[in-house]
C-alpha cells in the first residue's frame, strides 16, 4: 500500500507520512494512537508495504471484537482436544504473520488476564499454542492502535504499565479529521470516485456545500465523511449538490444545525454553478431535477424557491411542525405519491433496475415494491421479471 493511501496535503499528513517513511524498516513495537475512524489500520498496512517484511504477510487481529474465552485461541493458536470442541489443531494469528506484521487493533480492550501472556509474548518472541507443550519460536513485528487514552487506563488499572511501555516503543498518532479541513475536498473528491455510480458517474459538491463540509467537526472522522459521501451518492448520483437540495434528515446533527452562511442567497446562482477545485478543472454538471426546475422557474420570471421544488423537504418540514410556503392547490395524496414514485424512480436507477435489490435499498418487502412499480409504470430490469411471488 502506497503513502498515497493516506490522502491529504495537510501539515498533520504530510509529518505522519515523513513519520512511517522514517520508521518503517525498524522492527520495533509501533503504537498507533487515534481517534476512531481516522485510519489507523491504514497506518498500520502502510508501514508493512514499506517495510523489509512486505513479502509476508499483514494479519489484523481487532482485540475487541473477539469473546474473551476465545482470544488466546485466536492469538496463539490451539491443539486438537484442548478444550470442548476443540476438533482439531488451529494456527494462531501470530503463526501466521510468522515473518510479517501483526496489527493488534483496538489494543486498549484486551483483557487483563491476556495481557500478561501478550507481554511475555514480546519479551520471550514464542508462544505457547494452547493444549500444547512445545513453544513455537515467532518473528514477527507487531503494530498495536488504540482510540484509548491508554496512559488514563493504566491509572485506572485497566491496562498494563509494562505492557505499555513494550508496546509504546515507536508512537504514531493520527489526526482526527476537524484538525486538517484543508484536506476534506481532496477526501470529497476520492470518496465521491470510489462511490461513484456505474452508469451516472460521481456526484459532485458545490463551493457552499463544501465550506460546510469543512466546518463540521466530524466526531465519526474519515470514516462518516465517506459514509455520507456514499449516501450523496446514492441519493443524487451523478449530480451537482448544493445545500438546499438535501433532505435534513440525510444530514448529520451537527450539519443541520450549521446552516452554511450564503447558502440561502447562493441558491439560485453560486450554488448551482459548478464547483471549481485546486487543479482549475471545471466538471461539467448534468442536469437533475434541481437544474431542471431552476430553468423553469428562471423561464417563468419567477425567483426560484427551493422549498417549491423539493417536496420530500416540504414533506420532512410538515412532519416536524414547520409551516409550507405557499403552494398551488395540489392535493396532499398526489403530492405523497408524486415523492414514493420519485423515490422508486431512484432507488431503481441506484440497482440498475433489479427489482430485489431495490427492495432492499428502500427496505420494503419485494412484492409491495412490484405493486408499486405497477402502480406508476416505472421501468424495471427485464431478467428480474415482475411477478407475484413471495420473498425469499
Amino acid at each position: 500500500m502506497s503513502l498515497d493511501s493516506l490522502i491529504g496535503q495537510s501539515a498533520a499528513i504530510l509529518n505522519l507520512k515523513r513519520l512511517i517513511g522514517s520508521v518503517a524498516h525498524s522492527d520495533a513495537t509501533v503504537l498507533v494512537i487515534g481517534e476512531s475512524g481516522t485510519g489507523k489500520e491504514l497506518v498500520a498496512r502502510a508501514l508493512h508495504d514499506h517495510s523489509g517484511r512486505k513479502q509476508a504477510r499483514f494479519v489484523p487481529v481487532n482485540c475487541g471484537a473477539i469473546p474473551r474465552d476465545l482470544i488466546e485461541s485466536e492469538l496463539f493458536g490451539h491443539r486438537r482436544g484442548a478444550f470442548t470442541g476443540a476438533i482439531s489443531d488451529r494456527t494462531g494469528r501470530f503463526e501466521l504473520a510468522q515473518g510479517g506484521t501483526l496489527f493488534l487493533d483496538e489494543i486498549g480492550d484486551l483483557p487483563l488476564d491476556m495481557q500478561v501472556k501478550l507481554l511475555r509474548v514480546l519479551q520471550e518472541r514464542s508462544i505457547d499454542p494452547v493444549g500444547s507443550s512445545k513453544p513455537i519460536d515467532i518473528d514477527v513485528r507487531v503494530v498495536a492502535a488504540t482510540h484509548k487514552d491508554l496512559e488514563a487506563e493504566v491509572a485506572a488499572g485497566r491496562f498494563r504499565e509494562d505492557l505499555y511501555y513494550r508496546l509504546n516503543v515507536l508512537p504514531l498518532t493520527t489526526p482526527p479529521l476537524r484538525d486538517r479541513p484543508e484536506d476534506i475536498e481532496t477526501l470529497c473528491q476520492f470518496f465521491s470516485q470510489v462511490h461513484a455510480h456505474a452508469q451516472h458517474g460521481s456526484v459532485r459538491l458545490t463551493p457552499v456545500l463544501l465550506g460546510a463540509l469543512q466546518s463540521y467537526l466530524w466526531p465519526g472522522n474519515i470514516r462518516e465523511l465517506s459514509n455520507l459521501i456514499a449516501r450523496f451518492s446514492a441519493l443524487f448520483a451523478g449530480q451537482c449538490i448544493c445545500y438546499p437540495d438535501i433532505p435534513q434528515v440525510m444530514l448529520p446533527k451537527g450539519l443541520r444545525d450549521l446552516q452554511p452562511e450564503g447558502a440561502a442567497a447562493q441558491v439560485a446562482a453560486t450554488e448551482k454553478a459548478p464547483p471549481v477545485y485546486r487543479d482549475g478543472a471545471v466538471p461539467v454538471s448534468q442536469p437533475g431535477p434541481a437544474n431542471n426546475n431552476t430553468a423553469k422557474a428562471s423561464a417563468n420570471g419567477s425567483e426560484f424557491s427551493p422549498s417549491e421544488f423539493n417536496p420530500i423537504d416540504d414533506l420532512i418540514a410538515l412532519a416536524q411542525g414547520s409551516p409550507l410556503p405557499a403552494l398551488d392547490a395540489i392535493p396532499l395524496k398526489k403530492r405523497i405519491s408524486d415523492i414514493e414514485k420519485a423515490l422508486i424512480e431512484q432507488a431503481l436507477t441506484q440497482a440498475d433496475g433489479n427489482v430485489s435489490q431495490t427492495a432492499r435499498i428502500l427496505n420494503i418487502q419485494r412484492t409491495t415494491l412490484i405493486e408499486k412499480i405497477n402502480k406508476y409504470g416505472l421501468k424495471f430490469q427485464a431478467e428480474d421479471p415482475i411477478s407475484t411471488t413471495r420473498d425469499h
